[in-house]
């Protein structure tokens, strides 16, 4: 009897709300929303329930608990300081998301250098293949980077975060419209429009605009995930193979169909085929950004 009450004593003594968040989301990422809840919380931490909700209220609370912090991974530079995705930050903060050039700390926080330095930051290549790779950037939050090359970063980091957590995207829709002033809707909000603010667009398109931006990100990672959404956990190692596949065929019909009656499709077929998500992703920041410069005031 003694040595179980020790026992239990070192469980609640490690217990902790990170602990907790961070096995929601391997509960989220492996089962979906689904896999979430008390009973597989209990069993993966060897607790009870009162022990949970000592820590997070309720179920409602942990899934945003779990939902700000992987944006927190996605979207670092604005959560260490609560600056602009733009303004330059402390030495610390730069190394971990791939400050001046350099090779940023291993781990989620250097991912939204690489992320930067794929969207067209300045700055010296990094390790290929190394967890958190920010060494390609100059600086994510660097005074030269250009805002566009920012709201890239930012919507790479959220795209790339909803890839990763096939959950994400249908809970950053519901915060959105059904609770716009939960943190990561303004975090979101803050981070695309502080730099779109940069590119000149005059203050009473802001809202506007930002809302434009936002919509299309959130809207094509939720596409994007929807494709995981029969498949929990990793994802098979046939999975680029049966993307290809679905493509191919997709492909094939549209090329079947009366060129006469649909010219257009006819035509695009083959890009259909061979396109690559997350690049046609990008693309089409870019084509907003591109409306954006155009409809400036000069």
């Amino acid at each position: 009897m003694v040595m179980r009450t020790r026992q239990s004593q070192r469980r609640r003594q490690v217990l902790s709300r990170e602990r907790i968040v961070e096995t929601a989301i391997e509960l989220l990422d492996a089962g979906g929303e689904g896999a979430l809840t008390v009973r597989a919380l209990t069993e993966r931490l060897s607790t009870g329930a009162g022990a949970i909700y000592h820590h997070v209220g309720n179920m409602n609370e942990l899934g945003q608990a779990a939902t700000e912090t992987v944006i927190a991974d996605a979207l670092p530079w604005l959560v260490a300081s609560g600056g602009g995705a733009g303004e330059s930050g402390g030495a610390e903060e730069a190394g971990e998301t791939g400050g001046a050039g350099e090779t940023g700390k291993a781990g989620k926080a250097g991912k939204a250098g690489e992320r930067a330095g794929k969207a067209g930051g300045s700055g010296r290549a990094g390790k290929a293949g190394e967890p958190g790779r920010a060494g390609e950037v100059g600086g994510s939050r660097g005074p030269r980077e250009r805002p566009e090359d920012r709201i890239r970063a930012v919507a790479l980091g959220l795209y790339d975060a909803a890839t990763e957590h096939s959950w994400l995207a249908s809970r950053l829709a519901a915060q959105l419209t059904r609770e716009p002033w939960g943190a990561v809707t303004p975090r979101i909000f803050e981070s695309m429009g502080r730099p779109l603010r940069d590119l000149g667009v005059p203050r009473g398109d802001w809202f506007t605009t930002t809302s434009t931006l936002v919509h299309y990100v959130l809207g094509a990672t939720s596409q994007n995930a929807q494709a995981a959404d029969g498949v929990p956990g990793d994802a098979p190692p046939d999975t680029e193979e049966v993307r290809a596949a679905f493509l191919d065929t997709a492909s094939r019909a549209w090329r079947d169909l009366d060129p006469e009656e649909y010219p257009f499709l006819h035509d695009i077929a083959d890009q259909m085929r061979a396109h690559e998500d997350r690049a046609q992703f990008l693309a089409g920041v870019d084509l907003i950004l591109a409306g954006v410069t155009a409809s400036r005031p000069r």
